[in-house]
Order: structure tokens, then sequence, then C-alpha cells
């Protein structure tokens, strides 16, 4: 398929070229080979965007629920129509498989534009009964918002920051990662063909200096930004600034407890996808795994096996289950982070470096008898390196669990589900499992606490992150004074 855009940006309804931006090459992670080549935007560009953001703010705002709501579902039915060559673009823009593409990128950004459509009639205020008196307020959108999406899922987080900020009556810039360019670009042009005005969504490319202008633009009233907690520190500080409101949802260092009792291909299952889907680049994967000292034997003797059984190729063949690196970069830092492991004397179950087809192919890796202070327990890699880590009682699982800056999410397998519930409400966690892992739909919010973040994404919660309250009281009765 044809994988370059018409321009780099999407402004004001239409293509935006500016060919003095400096050079923006998206590559297919598999082989290496040039896909798109675009330019990053310029100072120019920046202010097209904003500008017209702002422009469009009023009249989009004035429009009803109900006809903000038509357009997203309607954007949400283009989307699931031509889920498989988006799901392909993605593929070559991610390197992720195609099988996978396939359900969890589009498709999850069509759900959330229907979701957010369907609700958006429903966004009201509330009256307050005050004796004689009453109160009632009215739920009104922030202004113009900035979404900075992150490489790893680029369309689904261009939807899941689009949709509840256009539903609540915002407009939005929105910057996609340098590295994933292309799938956001589409994203602004079906939503045209579904009907929204000129203005309300656009896409600007570019590095991080084109982030940094966008979060320090007066004009901004939001900042979401998916990324890494050091980058959310930067424009969490930045935004804070101009007293921007802010989502951050950023990196984590998961914890996946899993009992004795636990039904064990369930638990392999959940290790697998919490580790090893999207090649391992997945922010809220629970990277920790620890598995009770009953069951652990059995435990890594089946994710062994299952783990060597992947199907690792070319993503475009839809029986690949494992494929490339996003980048060299990343690529680098997983191998490093593999090469401490092993120094720091955990014992490799599988895996453990670059894979025979070269390039951006890692073998999927599984350490085993990992303590807590090591390199590959406490940071986050953001590839396909998967630490098992032993525990006895179940107060020093949670005790373990929790002892990271870190708060995204985690899991628990366990047939107890008094001891289930008991051991969630335990975790310092904003996105917890039950006897599954990773599941994230549109009506579950979604979020961390500590360091992994600030605000939920998706479901009603993230109404509240995009519109705010103006509280009216209306006096029904004469005035009194002291004097």
């Amino acid at each position: 398929m044809d994988t370059q855009p018409t321009a780099s940006h999407y402004i004001g309804g239409r293509p935006t070229e500016d060919t003095a931006g400096a050079p923006l090459v998206s590559f297919y992670p598999a082989t290496g080979a040039e896909i798109a080549r675009l330019h990053a935007a310029t100072p120019a560009v920046v202010e097209q965007a904003l500008s017209a953001a702002e422009t469009a703010r009023a009249g989009w705002a004035a429009m009803t629920g109900s006809e903000r709501g038509r357009i997203l579902r309607r954007a949400a039915e283009i989307m699931r129509d031509r889920n498989r060559d988006l799901s392909i673009l993605e593929t070559m823009d991610t390197g992720k498989p195609l099988q996978e593409t396939l359900v969890a990128d589009a498709a999850s950004g069509a759900d959330c534009l229907e979701y957010f459509g369907a609700i958006a009639a429903g966004l009201t205020g509330e009256h307050i009964p005050l004796g004689a008196d009453f109160a009632y307020t009215i739920r009104e959108p922030l202004g113009l918002c900035v979404g900075i999406g992150a490489w790893n899922y680029p369309t689904q987080i261009a939807c899941w920051k689009a949709a509840p900020a256009l539903a609540c009556g915002n407009t939005m810039v929105f910057k996609p990662s340098e590295v994933t360019p292309l799938g956001a670009l589409k994203l602004a042009e079906i939503l045209t063909e579904a009907g929204l005005p000129a203005g309300v969504f656009n896409v600007v490319q570019g590095f991080g200096e084109v982030g940094a202008a966008l979060v320090a633009d007066p004009r901004v009233a939001k900042v979401s930004l998916t990324g890494s907690v050091p980058t959310g520190r930067k424009v969490y500080a930045a935004a804070a600034a101009g007293m921007k409101n802010v989502t951050m949802e950023l990196g984590g260092k998961s914890p996946l407890i899993v009992f004795d009792d636990a039904n064990l291909e369930d638990a392999v299952s959940a290790a697998i996808n919490g580790n090893f889907y999207s090649s391992g680049q997945v922010c809220s994967n629970g990277t920790r795994v620890f598995v009770q000292k009953g069951i652990l034997p059995s435990f890594l003797d089946r994710l062994k096996a299952r783990t060597e059984a992947a199907t690792i190729g070319d993503p475009l063949d839809e029986a690949t289950n494992f494929g490339p690196m996003v980048s060299e970069a990343q690529r680098d830092i997983a191998l490093a982070y593999i090469a401490k492991g092993v120094e720091e004397g955990a014992r490799l179950v599988t895996g453990g470096g670059a894979h025979a087809l070269g390039g951006l192919f890692l073998e999927p890796t599984v350490f085993a008898e990992v303590t807590d202070e090591m390199t590959i327990a406490r940071e986050e890699i953001f590839g396909p390196v998967m630490s098992v880590l032993a525990f006895e009682t179940e107060e020093e699982a949670l005790a373990r669990a929790n002892a990271t800056e870190f708060g995204l999410a985690a899991g628990v397998f366990t047939r107890d589900l008094a001891r289930a519930h008991r051991v969630v409400a335990a975790f310092e966690a904003g996105t917890c499992w039950i006897n599954t892992y990773n599941l994230t739909p549109i009506e579950m919010p979604f979020g961390g606490v500590k360091a992994s973040g600030v605000g939920r994404e998706n479901a009603h919660a993230a109404i509240d992150h995009y519109s705010q309250l103006k509280s009216v009281y209306v006096g029904m009765t004469p005035v009194e004074a002291p004097f």
C-alpha cells in the first residue's frame, strides 16, 4: 500500500506542508525500509495549527452534544470499514504484527470514538435545590487542548485523546511521536470526512521542541501526554507554569502476582500478554512476575515452552505473533538491560539476545531468580524482557510489589476471590486486573498513580479531565445585609 501521506501535517481541515521543517522519516521496523518522508513543523506551522484550533473553538463548543456525538460515531464507522488498511499502516509504522493491529489499534480507536460519541449528548450539569433558592452547574469545555502521543499505539492514543476532548466541545492540536507519524494523519482525514468542522482536530509532526512549543502556548488550556516518566515530568512542569490542566499517562514497572492456587495456563498466558505483546512495548506491562514458590517450577516450564513457540517473522504475515522492536534505539536499550540482567546474576530461562532474523528482532526473554534490587526489576525496559521473582506469603508479595516509584498497573492470579479483592485493594496502582491482564476496554478508566501519571483516560472519568464545571447560585428571595 502507499504509505506516503499527502502532506506532513493536517491543519484547518486539510493536508498542510512546509518543507522548511527538519526531515522526519518513518521506517518499516521489520526491514528498515523507508515508508514515508515528512517534515517537522516549523514555528509557522505550529502557529497555523494553534490559530486554526483557536478559531474553530467557539463554533464547535456552540454545537449540541448530539451534533458532536453524531460526527464521532460516523468517524467510528469509517474506521471500522477501513480497519484492515489502517491496521496494515499501523503495522508498517510500528512493526507490530498485523495479527495484533487488526484487533487492538484502529479497532480500539473506533470503540473510543463510538463511546464518547454516544455519551456526548448526556454531558449535562445538575440542579441543586437550596430551599427557596437553587443552584445549577454548567459543564463547559476547557478550550484548546494539546495531545502528545507515544509510538507504541499511535492511532489508538490519538483517538483516546481526541474523542473525549471533542465530545466535550474542545478543539485539539495533536503531535504524534516522530517515530510513528502516520496513523494520526489518517484519523484527521476520517474525522473531516465524518463532518468535523475545519480546525477542530489538527495534527502537527515534530520532535521535542514542537511539543514544547505547543505546551508553552498561552492559548492552550489542557495538555494530555502519553510517554515516559522523564518526559512527563518536563511536560507537567511546563504545563504547571501556565496553570494548564493535564493528563499524564506515563510508564510503569507493574507487578503481576501469581499464587499457588492460580490456573497455571491462564497465569502463563497473562504473563506472555503482559510482557511480549507488542514486543514488550506497552506501558502497563506486568514486567515483574511474582510467582509463589509452590507453583514456580511448573510456571517456568510452561512459560519457557510457550515462549519458545512464538512465531517470529514478517509482521504483515498474519501467522506472525511476535514482531521487531520499533527502532534501533529501543532495541539497543533492551539489549543493554538483558546484558545487565546476566551481569547482576539473574538466570536466563529463554531468549537473551538478538534474534536470528537480525535487524530489530529480539528474542522474547525470560529471567528467573531475579531479586528486587536488580536493575531489570527496578527500571522500565519497554522491551520483551520478563523478570520472574519468587515469593512465599501474600504480605511479602504485596510489600515487594508496591516498593517502586511507579504505580500504573498491577495484576493478581488466584482462585481465592476474597484474597484477589484484598490484594487489589492493597496495590498502589491505578489500573488492576484479577485473573487476566492488560485488557483496557474504553468503558473502564485507565491511568496510574505515583510517578506513573495524573488523571484518567477512557470511560466517563475522562470527561472530568476535558471539561470544567461552572456553578451558578440563583437567589429567589430578598438579599439581607448586616448594615
